[in-house]
């Protein structure tokens, strides 16, 4: 449904040059007082004055608003500047106008407010830089349109346009251009190191010539005899897996990195953790397998495993939206709903910050998921805490600041440890490593077969 157009009109307001020129016929005033000007000519000054600001403001009355039409996309990516166009349709006669557009509050814009001069029976456009800097869906409230009266004596307020709703995604610019390449270009993209494989495939490929350096048990003895060369049969990673991306919405992922960062400013863990879990995703259909979401903590969201790529929208549509909330995570209660929605083996990939008070309700949790399914935590680690160990210690709060952080990381260490001894494999990174770090993981597993 198309929104209905916004019309607000405010009273005119006097413009400068209206000010002026009382004042200037004020100071005539002071003048004729004094007999350096003849009061009459001072009073046909004062006549011919507010004759003129009547007719400019009748003028301004009269005109007509301009229709504004604004083009905007309905998704837009988070931290990515995009353009935003307005189109402005004059009225009779020529307006001059100053526009500025009622975009959603704290984002970035550049290149507003424009001075148009409006010109009878032709569209003009003005366009503007935008970044949305959160995600999820925002709404702009229409056009501010600043009418000058013909004399420039008075001047109008009105808004005009339609409101217009948009959704900001996370930032699906990397998924657009991994789409170009193969599976295994874009995971080097992303900064995985794929190791070699161990052994083969399990699924059925192709046939193909015998290579130097295939096993015998490769070659398919039938297809030779019938060649009457070697004939290899080609196998590739078993396609139609489960893989599960848990998030954790929780206090734990409301931490952010000060700073600028390559993956983007100073955004909160979840929004790294929400980018790298559309990424190992993404390549995940593009390898066959079937992907779904669980959000647990505060915001809740569940997507059942999906195959193919239109599944990477599915999400995108059903995350954009999520935020942590200051609220404790149930990892208990997040391992039991995940049990009962989640029957077929898969790859349970859990984000989440990892503290040590947390570890013995979270190794509950694991134990119960790893009676069906394979489990891999990955536990974000703040920058700070590295840059404080890489700092030069030079005073006693240095040297207190860098011991309590030391312990930290070894209670950390500890509980992450703890998770490794119960068969559970731990990732230990920041939010910059994450992307590449779960994606080095899902291909790792996919090549030793673990599933």
């Amino acid at each position: 449904m198309t929104p209905s157009p916004v019309r607000r009109r405010f009273l005119p307001r006097p413009a400068p040059a209206l000010v002026v020129l009382f004042v200037a016929w004020g100071v005539l005033g002071v003048a004729s007082s004094f007999g350096v000007v003849p009061a009459r000519a001072w009073a046909i000054a004062g006549a011919m004055l507010a004759l003129l600001a009547l007719v400019d403001l009748a003028l301004l009355l009269r005109a007509q608003v301009p229709d504004v039409a604004r083009r905007v996309p309905e998704a837009l990516p988070l931290g990515v500047e995009r353009e935003v166009v307005l189109q402005l349709e004059p009225g009779a006669r020529r307006q001059r106008v100053d526009v500025h557009d009622l975009h959603p509050g704290g984002w970035e814009a550049s290149g507003l407010p424009r001075t148009l001069a409006l010109v009878p029976g032709m569209v003009s456009s003005v366009g503007y830089r935008l970044r949305p800097n959160a995600r999820g869906g925002f709404a702009f409230a229409g056009v501010h349109l600043r009418l000058h009266a013909p004399l420039r004596l008075w001047r109008r307020l009105c808004v005009a346009g339609a409101a217009q709703r948009v959704r900001v995604f996370p930032n699906f610019a990397p998924l657009a251009r991994y789409a170009l390449v193969s599976a295994e270009q874009a995971s080097r993209m992303m900064g995985a190191h794929i190791r070699r494989r161990r052994g083969e495939g399990t699924d059925f490929h192709q046939m193909r010539e015998y290579r130097v350096g295939d096993s015998l048990r490769q070659i398919d003895w039938k297809a030779t005899s019938r060649a009457r060369k070697l004939i290899s049969r080609e196998y590739q990673d078993e396609k139609n897996q489960q893989l599960v991306v848990v998030l954790d919405t929780g206090r734990r992922m409301m931490a952010r990195d000060p700073g600028p960062t390559k993956a983007g400013g100073d955004l909160a863990h979840f929004d790294h953790a929400l980018d790298a879990a559309l990424l190992v995703s993404y390549l995940a259909l593009r390898q066959g397998d079937a992907v779904g979401l669980l959000a647990t903590g505060g915001d809740r969201r569940w997507v059942p495993p999906q195959r193919g790529m239109a599944a990477i929208d599915v999400l995108l549509r059903a995350s954009y939206d999520l935020e942590p909330r200051p609220v404790a995570t149930d990892y208990l209660a997040a391992a039991t709903e995940l049990s009962l929605r989640q029957r077929r083996r898969g790859l349970l990939m859990l984000v989440t910050n990892l503290r040590d008070e947390d570890i013995e309700d979270l190794l509950a949790a694991v134990r119960m998921l790893q009676k069906r399914h394979l489990v891999v935590v990955a536990s974000l680690r703040e920058r700070a805490l590295d840059d404080v160990l890489g700092q030069e210690v030079r005073d006693e709060a240095g040297a207190v600041r860098a011991g309590a952080t030391a312990r930290y990381l070894a209670q950390r260490a500890a509980a992450h440890e703890a998770l490794r001894r119960h068969r559970v494999m731990v990732l230990d990174v920041t939010s910059e490593q994450l992307p590449a770090a779960l994606v080095e993981r899902y291909l790792a597993i996919k090549r030793d077969g673990l599933l």
